[in-house]
């Protein structure tokens, strides 16, 4: 007799408006059927979510891209690698769309408990995993900024008024940046190292993928108010205005004379100086 494989299935309760919860009893008959017994666990950010799991071999996230970042950073802190399965219940779910999952619940779980593994990669900034993007600079902060009763009640509609808002904040930043031994100094308005392709469901690295062992860096100079605005309307509908740097690269360093707030996959993210490097493979994803 095939014993069944021992999985857990991690859930946040303020992800997706606060609906997950009637859809665990489906998720978990879904993976019985493909015999995998697996267990529901309720996220607890103030805990290790593999404390007393350690030997699970399967870690399935009901969440955003804030949720399976507290999951994977978790996991590296115990030096463990159990493959993880992402059901996408959380406001933007940038790094599953990059996965290719499905985005309703159930179907989800089906991709999962079919699926196979792969090996995909991984952020790094001074130390601490990130899934999706690290970012700074003109609205990539928004998630952070916004409630979770906003985005249960409005959902992206909460980011963009306080992206609007932030517009009207818009200032240059002073950067001196490292990549592979040769430094540049840029004033930027906007900073994102990606793993992914999008942020906020926005697809500004449309050709990154998660599996070559390279982060896409946008840096988006800032001129002044009009003509950086202009500079990001003309990205956005597929030009590249000369405002616009794009990098492809392993491991970038960054250096910043004033306090900027940064954003990791949606939550607050470390202050500079930053370290930002690609974990090749450093992942494994069933989907």
């Amino acid at each position: 007799m095939i014993k069944a494989m021992k999985a857990i299935l991690l859930f946040n309760t303020q992800a997706g408006k606060g609906r997950i919860e009637r859809h665990i009893e489906a998720i978990v008959e879904i993976f019985r059927q493909a015999e995998i017994d697996i267990r529901p666990k309720r996220l607890d950010f103030e805990r290790n979510p593999f404390d007393g799991d350690e030997d699970t071999e399967l870690a399935v996230i009901c969440g955003g891209d804030g949720s399976i970042n507290y999951v994977v950073n978790s996991m590296f802190k115990k030096g463990l690698d159990i493959t993880l399965g992402i059901i996408p219940t959380g406001t933007a779910n940038d790094f599953a769309a990059a996965l290719g999952m499905r985005r309703r619940v159930l179907r989800a779980a089906e991709q999962i408990a079919q699926g196979t593994e792969r090996r995909v990669d991984c952020g790094c900034v001074n130390g601490n995993a990130f899934v999706n993007v690290l970012s700074f600079g003109v609205l990539t902060t928004t998630s952070q900024q916004a409630t979770d009763l906003e985005k249960h009640l409005v959902g992206k509609l909460a980011y963009i008024r306080i992206g609007t808002r932030d517009l009207l904040t818009m200032h240059s930043i002073p950067l001196v940046a490292r990549i592979n031994g040769e430094e540049f100094s840029t004033e930027a308005a906007m900073f994102l190292a990606f793993n992914g392709r999008s942020a906020g469901q926005f697809r500004l690295a449309p050709e990154a993928k998660i599996d070559d062992g390279q982060l896409d860096v946008l840096i988006l100079r800032y001129d002044n108010m009009a003509k950086t605005c202009w500079s990001m309307m003309h990205y956005l509908v597929g030009g590249m205005p000369e405002a616009v740097n794009y990098i492809r690269t392993d491991k970038i360093e960054l250096l910043c004379a004033q306090r900027e707030r940064t954003d990791v996959d949606g939550q607050p993210g470390p202050d500079f100086p930053l370290s930002i490097e690609c974990l090749p493979g450093a992942l494994k994803i069933r989907c």
